[in-house]
C-alpha cells in the first residue's frame, strides 16, 4: 500500500487494502480448516457433505441434487464427494422410495458419530482462529461481512 501511495497519491487505496486483507485472510482460514480436515482424514469438501446431512435432521438424507444445490458445486463434483465418502463407508446411497428415478445420500452411523465428534472440534478451531477478535468485534465482523455479501449478491 505504501509503495502505491507513492506512485498514485491521489488514488483512493481503501477499497484495495480492505480486498486485499479478505483475500489473504480467505487463504489463511483455508489453509488451517484444510489441515484440520486433513488431521480427522477428511477434505473440507467431504466434511461440508456430512455437515450438511448431519443438519438436514433425521433422516439424515438428502438427494443429490439438494446436495450440490446445498453446497453450491456442480453435479460432478458431488459425485466424486459421494464415492469417496461412501467408499470410507461414512454415507450410503440407496434408492428414494418417494422418486423410483432417484437416489438419497444417508448419514451411515460411522458417518454420524464422525461429524457429532467433529463439528464442536470445527467450531472450537474456527473459535480459536477468531481469537485475537472480542466477541463484540466478531459480532460486528459477522454483520459488515453479511452486508457485503448481500450487497455482491444484488450486482
Amino acid at each position: 500500500m505504501t509503495q502505491w501511495q507513492r506512485e498514485l497519491p491521489d488514488l483512493d487505496l481503501l477499497p484495495m487494502e480492505v480486498v486485499g486483507y479478505l483475500k489473504t485472510t480467505q487463504l489463511i482460514t483455508k489453509g488451517q480448516l484444510d489441515a484440520f480436515f486433513k488431521q480427522h482424514g477428511l477434505q473440507a469438501g467431504e466434511f461440508d457433505v456430512l455437515a450438511t446431512l448431519r443438519r438436514a435432521g433425521e433422516p439424515y438424507a438428502l438427494g443429490p441434487t439438494q446436495l450440490f444445490e446445498a453446497l453450491m458445486i456442480s453435479s460432478g463434483g458431488m459425485t466424486n464427494r459421494l464415492d469417496r465418502l461412501e467408499k470410507t463407508g461414512l454415507i450410503v446411497r440407496a434408492p428414494n422410495p418417494e422418486d423410483r428415478r432417484g437416489i438419497l445420500v444417508s448419514l451411515t452411523t460411522k458417518g454420524r458419530e464422525l461429524i457429532d465428534r467433529l463439528v464442536p472440534l470445527h467450531v472450537e478451531n474456527e473459535a480459536r482462529m477468531l481469537s485475537v477478535l472480542s466477541r463484540e468485534e466478531q459480532e460486528t465482523l459477522s454483520k459488515l461481512l453479511g452486508k457485503l455479501l448481500d450487497g455482491l449478491d444484488e450486482e
